[in-house]
């Protein structure tokens, strides 16, 4: 029996089209459950699965530029498959699929000692300090396929991969393996109104992720495209979540080493 060759799910967000409106983090919201608070302006304490970053080249007027950066979590692969948070968790509530290359959180297995908060260099797991509360009637416009978390576990980007599980099962009852590179796209892929973030399958040459990156797999699906970068590439955590800029500052701030001019 012939393998199927593994998915690679990816994403690639161009900063050079990005207007930090905040689309992809309200359509996060909206499609995961996000709880929020009603005094959101503690943002230790607020969750949110995308944030926008703001960059800036560090020079005053008229020589200013800006650019935003939106990061959702990274999927990195690392060596063997294994992120960095997937390494140290004690409980195997998160773990790296070979089949899709995407890291899963299982919260019922979560029992909060955050272990892979701290080694995750990108900061994109949270911890829920509180059980959410919901005002009244908001309950019934709750997504059916994404659980609610509890108080108490850690919580990321999944890349909604209930959608993938929905695309899966409706290509299995039209009798079909493979999906179209338009059957599965991630909630902040479709509402971004600048068309700046792209999804799809970076082992699958026909997709545009991979069109896009033009990612190196032998080395660690390093990029070979010159305007294609990873945040903090040095680490070695062959991240899943590419970045597109014209700027080189934009793109030499990725890895943290952005030279102060005189």
């Amino acid at each position: 029996m012939k393998q199927e060759k593994a998915k690679k799910f990816g994403m690639v967000i161009d900063l050079d089209k990005c207007t930090g409106c905040g689309s992809c983090m309200v359509a996060c919201m909206a499609e995961n459950n996000v709880p929020f608070r009603e005094d959101e302006s503690d943002k230790l304490l607020s969750i949110a699965w995308m944030r926008v970053y703001k960059l800036t080249n560090g020079k005053s007027f008229p020589d200013t530029e800006i650019c935003y950066l939106p990061r959702p979590c990274m999927h990195c692969e690392g060596d063997h498959g294994h992120s960095p948070c997937v390494s140290v968790c004690p409980a195997t509530a998160t773990d790296y699929s070979t089949e899709t290359g995407i890291v899963s959180q299982i919260y019922t297995r979560c029992f909060g000692c955050r272990y892979c908060m701290v080694a995750c260099p990108y900061h994109a797991r949270l911890f829920n300090w509180w059980d959410p509360v919901w005002p009244d009637g908001m309950e019934k416009s709750l997504s059916p396929n994404v659980s609610v978390r509890m108080r108490g576990v850690v919580e990321k980007c999944s890349f909604c991969f209930h959608r993938y599980q929905l695309a899966m099962d409706k290509a299995h009852f039209e009798e079909r393996k493979e999906l179209k590179e338009d059957e599965y796209q991630t909630a902040c892929t479709q509402a971004c109104p600048a068309g700046a973030i792209t999804f799809g399958d970076l082992n699958n040459k026909n997709h545009a992720v991979n069109k896009m990156v033009q990612p190196d797999h032998k080395h660690g699906g390093k990029p070979k495209n010159p305007k294609a970068f990873r945040l903090l590439e040095r680490l070695g955590t062959n991240p899943k979540v590419y970045y597109l800029s014209s700027l080189e500052w934009v793109r030499r701030s990725g890895d943290n080493y952005l030279k102060k001019e005189l």
